[in-house]
């Protein structure tokens, strides 16, 4: 029987999941705040932490609101999201374990969906948007955010290239334009895109994903050998580490979907 993608993720990121709640490049950031934000003065909401991870947003917007669901393909991830939750002291987050292509809540559950560094695992991307347009509330509010890839091919291959070698559960990078033109399609209304450069420390992106020896050569080497556009855009330093653009993609349902 072949393996899904989703279970395929599963697999890759059980053994990783307390890696991710230590991470500062997911613990930390503008992206977070402005999450934080978004939901702050609304205690009665309940949001869906989408693709949740080692649970950063949950534990920012639980204060906040009333109640978060979060969600991820991973077991391992939602068992360290529990632990930590209880650790904090945030007793209305919960877990459930599903794709986000699949979502199990009612049609408008959801007064915020939150979704951050994620998207990029998904199998289908424009299914998972369609199933967080539907579980949202008329009137509430979606933030996307993850890394993104540059409209230029050159530099797109190389990222894809990359992040492949990097962790075999990546699935694609979208551009700003794919991005836009998704949601639209998928019946949301953008209401703002924020662009912010994040920095990756070569040693530690690698160690989150576990990354074999062999495939962080290989990344180092398709650095070293690439062109100077590639090498200037993503600001590729002597040991690996590079720069890359993240966007926060704020959204309602579209008024005419």
């Amino acid at each position: 029987m072949s393996q899904s993608s989703q279970d395929f993720a599963s697999t890759q990121y059980g053994p990783r999941a307390a890696d991710y709640v230590s991470s500062s490049v997911h613990s930390n950031g503008a992206d977070l705040d402005q999450i934080e934000a978004l939901v702050s003065g609304h205690p009665n909401a309940i949001a869906l932490d989408l693709g949740c991870g080692g649970g950063h947003v949950s534990y920012r917007a639980a204060p906040h609101v009333a109640r978060v669901v979060a969600c991820d393909v991973t077991p391992a991830m939602l068992e360290v999201v529990q632990k930590t939750a209880a650790e904090r002291g945030l007793s209305n987050i919960s877990v459930k374990q599903t794709s986000a292509e699949t979502l199990p809540f009612d049609a408008g559950t959801f007064d915020f969906v939150l979704c951050r560094f994620t998207t990029h695992h998904w199998q289908n991307m424009e299914a998972g948007l369609r199933e967080a347009r539907r579980v949202l509330k008329p009137g509430g509010t979606a933030i996307f955010v993850d890394t993104v890839a540059p409209a230029i091919r050159v530099l797109d291959t190389h990222l894809q290239a990359i992040e492949l070698l990097r962790d075999i559960s990546h699935i694609r990078n979208y551009s700003v334009a794919e991005w836009i033109s998704a949601l639209s399609r998928s019946g949301f209304s953008l209401q703002s895109a924020t662009i912010r450069k994040l920095h990756l420390e070569f040693g530690t992106w690698i160690a989150r994903t576990r990354t074999s020896p062999d495939n962080a050569d290989s990344i180092l080497r398709l650095q070293r050998n690439a062109p100077d556009i590639v090498r200037e855009h993503f600001a590729v330093a002597a040991d690996g580490s590079f720069d890359i653009e993240c966007a926060s993609f704020v959204v309602r349902e579209a008024a005419a979907f």
